[in-house]
């Protein structure tokens, strides 16, 4: 299978050398590029791609609403989008928006390649170390909040309990486990299943709940509480 493309950053030289990198993959077609993300509905409508490779940065539409307005669409292509920066909040906000995943722009260029395979075959671009990382982001930023953000965190808690609710006990079991960022080596070895089982229950996971990536469950599950309850309280 090709993997149609389309490449968006506001910088021509980026676009061109992604362009010319990527585009040399027997299995990667580039059919477009944008310099904006306001030209994104019209190349996905015109282009049909597969994958968007999407800058966050730019000037007049940035990547973070394009992903946000992308992914909110019936048959919405998958997204990746492109960073100077490791984890930030542009990042997780791009990530709760329905981004497959992020690379950083001096990513050696066949790890990029290897990370649009994967999207278009339907795997995030996100290992549990990323996940990890990504949630103890998320946990020092409310510490700083402190407790003036607590109201503001109960209608969030609420809806998460709400779509938590639909899952099976194993499956909330597994939810919970990748929402404390462990591996399916490590949830199979905890849970005592195996491996392709739980790769099951996280496909079921992502379904149930119309979410695209483990950092979508890891943060579900972070906005339901769970992570703050001692073990034993939580279901498992």
């Amino acid at each position: 299978m090709t993997i149609r493309l389309i490449v968006v950053d506001d910088d021509p030289l980026v676009r061109a050398g992604l362009s010319f990198m990527l585009g040399g993959a027997e299995d990667i077609e580039i059919v477009g590029e944008g310099a904006d993300g306001g030209e994104v509905p019209e190349l996905v409508d015109r282009l049909a791609p597969d994958v968007v490779l999407m800058d966050i940065r730019m000037p007049t539409v940035d990547g973070l609403t394009a992903t946000e307005r992308l992914r909110a669409r019936p048959g919405a292509p998958e997204v990746v989008v492109l960073t100077t920066f490791h984890v930030d909040e542009q990042v997780l906000r791009a990530l709760r928006a329905g981004a497959a995943g992020f690379v950083l722009k001096d990513t050696p260029p066949a790890e990029i390649v290897a990370a649009v395979r994967r999207v278009a075959a339907g795997d995030p671009v996100l290992s549990p170390a990323v996940t990890r990382q990504l949630m103890t982001h998320v946990a020092g930023q409310e510490d700083r909040a402190g407790r003036s953000a607590a109201p503001r965190q109960q209608p969030r808690r609420a809806a998460a309990d709400a779509r938590l609710a639909r899952l099976a006990e194993r499956e909330r079991e597994v939810a919970l486990a990748v929402g404390q960022g462990r591996s399916n080596a490590e949830i199979a070895a905890a849970l005592y299943l195996s491996v392709p089982t739980v790769k099951t229950h996280v496909s079921r996971i992502l379904a149930k709940l119309g979410l695209n990536n483990r950092v979508q469950i890891a943060l579900l599950v972070h906005d339901a509480g769970l992570l703050d309850l001692p073990e034993g309280e939580n279901g498992t």
